[in-house]
């Protein structure tokens, strides 16, 4: 399976607003989580009639067919959960898919180790399992070699540029050494 995270890999939230990577358009999303959060910070701070500003998303729409021509059955890893279904998946023209539901309080393993990293391995008990996010290293790397049973690739996706030919290159090689 290809574990999928939203922002970083299909959302390059970190390029610069004149420099967005091409093929990527804009989206401005509103989502009920997402207005709930920040209702709640805008109430903290004393403003709580302010309204609430949606998110810019770029997505680049051939990531869709690129995900489904990969060796895997997808899986949304991100903190968008069932959300990424709605929002995210009609526009690459993905199927709904299966998710993780993240823990409510997000522990912190220490070491490094990004806080989704245990619940990743946890939800795949096992199973072979390709990791795309933004936000692994070598500590998860490391921290999923010591308590994950299965083959396992995380790779880290540049938030800069979201998911590249190169990016989509390594999945589908890793992807056929486990099917072949």
């Amino acid at each position: 399976m290809l574990l999928v995270d939203v922002d970083g890999p299909l959302n390059p939230y970190a390029a610069k607003p004149h420099r967005r990577p091409e093929g990527y358009g804009t989206h401005r999303i509103l989502t009920p989580r997402w207005e709930a959060a920040q209702r709640r910070r805008l109430a903290e701070r004393g403003m709580p009639d302010r309204p609430v500003r949606p998110l810019r998303v770029w997505l680049d729409p051939s990531h869709g067919p690129a995900l489904r021509a990969l060796p895997f059955d997808l899986v949304w890893a991100t903190t968008w959960e069932d959300e990424a279904n709605t929002y995210i998946g009609p526009v690459l023209g993905l199927p709904e898919l299966p998710f993780i539901r993240w823990a409510e309080v997000r522990a912190e393993p220490g070491d490094g180790v990004f806080w989704k990293t245990p619940e990743v391995v946890a939800w795949a008990r096992g199973r072979a399992l390709a990791w795309v996010d933004d936000e692994v290293t070598d500590a998860d790397r490391d921290w999923v070699r010591n308590h994950h049973t299965g083959p396992a690739l995380l790779h880290r996706v540049d938030p800069r540029q979201g998911l590249t030919d190169d990016d989509f290159t390594t999945l589908a090689r890793w992807g056929a050494l486990r099917a072949g």
